[in-house]
Formats: C-alpha cells, sequence, structure tokens
C-alpha cells in the first residue's frame, strides 16, 4: 500500500494530551505559563517558558524524563505498526516541536515508522531548550483559512506533500488530526482522500458546521481503539478498491491477449 499517506498530528491525536500542557504541568510551571500567555503566541511563550525552566535549574534530562511519562492509549501504536506494516508512508504534521516529538518517539521505539516529520523546531542550545517557528509569516502571510496559528499552516504542508507527488501517483492522503489547526489542511485534501477528526474536538466542530466544504471522505473516531479499527478499515477499503481495479485491468488485457490469439476464422470462396 505505498499508494497510501497516512499523515498523523501528533497532541491529543498520537499522545492522549498536549505535549506542551504536560510538560509544564508536570515540571510546576502552570501558573507563569498562564500568566504570560495572553501576551504572546504560544509558540513563542513555550520558546520562553524553556527559559525560564533553564533559569530555575531544570535540566534537560529532567524534560526528557517528563516526556517519557506521557499519556498514550494503548492502541495507537499497534496501529501505527500495522499501517507501516501494510506499507503505508506515515508522516507527523504538528504543532509541537521536534524535541518532543523525537523523544517521545524514541523512547516508544516507533521513530523509524515514520518517514518524515513536520513540526516547528526545537533543539538544546547552551544548555536550554529553545523552540521557534515553523513558517515565519512575518516574511510572507499565508492567508488561508485565518485559523492557522501565526508559527504553522498545516494547509501549506499538505499542498508541499501534494506536490511532492508525481503526475502519475494515484496516492491517497489519509489525514488524522483533533486541533483547529487542523481544518486548513482538511480543505487542501482531495475527493480521493480521507479525513479522520477527532470526535467532539476543535477540527470536528469545525467541519460539522459545513461538512460540504470537505471534498474527502470523513471518518471521525473518539480515542485510540476507534482510531485503530477507522484506520485499518480505510487502509483495508483502499486496499480492496485497488485490488479490484487492477483484477479489472487485467481481465481486459487477458480478453485481448486470448482474442489475439485465436486462428482467424475461415473464409470459404464459393465459385460463381
Amino acid at each position: 500500500m505505498s499508494g497510501i499517506v497516512v499523515v498523523f498530528d501528533f497532541d491529543k491525536t498520537i499522545i492522549d494530551i498536549d505535549s506542551d500542557n504536560w510538560v509544564v504541568d508536570e515540571l510546576g510551571f502552570t501558573d507563569l505559563f498562564n500568566q504570560l500567555l495572553p501576551t504572546m503566541p504560544w509558540n513563542s511563550l513555550m520558546d520562553k517558558m524553556m527559559m525560564e525552566l533553564h533559569s530555575k535549574g531544570v535540566t534537560i534530562e529532567e524534560i526528557e524524563e517528563v516526556l517519557h511519562r506521557i499519556p498514550i492509549h494503548p492502541r495507537v501504536i499497534p496501529a501505527i505498526k500495522a499501517a507501516h506494516a501494510l506499507g503505508c508512508d506515515l508522516r507527523i504534521v504538528s504543532d509541537a516541536n521536534m524535541f518532543f516529538i523525537e523523544t517521545i518517539l524514541e523512547h516508544l521505539k516507533i521513530k523509524e515508522y515514520f518517514s518524515e516529520i513536520n513540526t516547528n523546531p526545537g533543539y538544546v542550545e547552551e544548555g536550554r531548550l529553545r523552540i521557534l517557528p515553523y513558517h515565519d509569516f512575518n516574511k510572507a502571510p499565508h492567508g488561508c483559512c485565518g485559523l492557522c496559528p501565526p508559527n504553522m499552516c498545516k494547509g501549506l504542508i499538505i499542498d508541499r506533500i501534494q506536490d511532492s507527488f508525481s503526475q502519475d501517483d494515484d496516492k491517497k492522503i489519509i489525514y488524522l488530526g483533533d486541533g483547529a489547526g487542523d481544518y486548513c489542511p482538511s480543505l487542501r485534501l482531495k475527493q480521493r482522500d480521507f479525513m479522520m477528526p477527532r470526535k467532539n474536538f476543535p477540527v470536528w466542530d469545525l467541519i460539522c458546521k459545513d461538512p460540504s466544504l470537505l471534498k474527502a471522505e470523513i471518518h471521525g473516531w473518539t480515542d485510540g481503539e476507534e482510531l485503530e479499527q477507522v484506520l485499518l478499515q480505510l487502509i483495508s477499503q483502499i486496499s480492496m478498491e485497488k485490488d479490484a481495479l487492477f483484477m479489472s485491468s487485467d481481465c481486459k488485457t487477458q480478453t485481448l491477449l486470448i482474442s489475439a490469439h485465436e486462428p482467424l476464422p475461415k473464409v470459404l470462396h464459393v465459385r460463381p
């Protein structure tokens, strides 16, 4: 099933909660975070919080230990492994950051299942964690659905992924997400694609306002167990459709081959 690209959001999709909130809360900086939240964009705030953690003596190792304890539904990892085993190309598009995501995926031993991680840069610099924006819209405004955060438009990322397909590819995208930032990419999906919004989360509510705005088929899910069921069912459905198309094409080819090898009919010449 190399023709299927499965794109996962990360927070509240692969893992069960928001990784930013988890780190801030577990390390005891919730009050400061809430105090600063009205004053700056989320992505800038997380960079500021990492500076505050460092100034208070919190080490990178302590942040990693907190990330290793992050909650995840027990059926999500088997779903990821099964989709990969079936030949799907798995990717991540997330408004978290590279340090958090890679630390969690490596701890869960599933990082190698993903061919690409699109997220905000996150790296250690002079003993502290830096978190920077994925897009710099101060230089080039993206002007999409109006719901994307200033640091990332997931719709632009989906555009790039789609543009990477060759014209001969019949690739289908299955997109899984939960947040308002996942609405923009859902609008970029094609008729052949599938959108899997998490039910009763912001992206689900936005889609429900007018589902006709989406070209892709919509298949909701509630938790990791239903995520696994719906995802694998869609992969199976796409596989069967491809097999049916191949068999139909093959039957036509066989008919042509048989016709080509049939003896020509005898023609009787009758003397007038």
